[in-house]
């Protein structure tokens, strides 16, 4: 199983398309990440992020509604954890 992380592109640097990169914020936190999987990507899209490469472009509802999912996970994690 993999798992992709949903991030917002900040900015873009490099003109050729599979070398592209970007500035992606994780909900806050800032990484660099390889955009040649997603060539029609641009600033302000949300990409869905594996191991450092953008793999593919999704709308805002969907991004927003995996964090939603991911907060419910480490809710239920922390929960577990006080047992």
């Amino acid at each position: 199983m993999c798992l992709a992380i949903p991030g917002k592109i900040l900015s873009i640097q490099g003109d050729e398309p599979m070398t592209r990169k970007g500035r992606v914020s994780f909900d806050g936190v800032v990484k660099e990440v390889h955009l040649g999987y997603v060539p029609d990507a641009q600033i302000g899209d949300y990409v869905n992020v594996h191991v450092g490469f953008a793999i593919s472009v999704i709308n805002e509802t969907e991004a927003k509604e995996i964090y939603g999912l991911l907060g419910e996970m480490e809710a239920a994690t922390r929960k577990r954890m006080k047992k």
